[in-house]
């Protein structure tokens, strides 16, 4: 697995920070802050791991990670859903559909780099 992650989050300081830290560490991040046209970016991009936020303008992250589980080549791409509400049933509702892993903000930067590197197989 390559080291190329699609950053799907619409919030300026999250993109900031997240990028920063996956760069330092050798990531190549490519960002997005749509939810209407976000599956289209990911088909693009064709990302090793996609970070997904679950309040996005245009669609949620939910209805963007069913499209992602639905498509046969893009079904076993690892998700880490991002959101502000860390809600039990929204937690519930990622694991349904299929997230890799869940994360609620705020979150710690060792945190978001040890869930990259571990969907990453590394």
């Amino acid at each position: 697995m390559g080291k190329h992650v699609l950053l799907i989050e619409d919030e300026p300081n999250i993109i900031e920070a997240i990028r920063f830290l996956l760069s330092r560490d050798g990531w190549q991040v490519d960002t997005h802050s749509d939810g209407t046209t976000a599956l289209e970016k990911v088909m693009e991009k064709r990302p090793d791991i996609v970070i997904l936020d679950v309040m996005l303008p245009g669609r949620s992250g939910f209805d963007i990670l069913r499209d992602i589980r639905a498509d046969a080549d893009l079904a076993a791409l690892p998700v880490l859903m991002l959101t502000a509400k860390g809600q039990v049933k929204d937690r519930e509702l990622a694991e349904r559909l299929g997230a890799s892993r869940f994360m609620a903000k705020p979150f710690s930067n060792t945190e978001v780099l040890e869930t990259v590197r571990a969907l990453a197989g590394g």
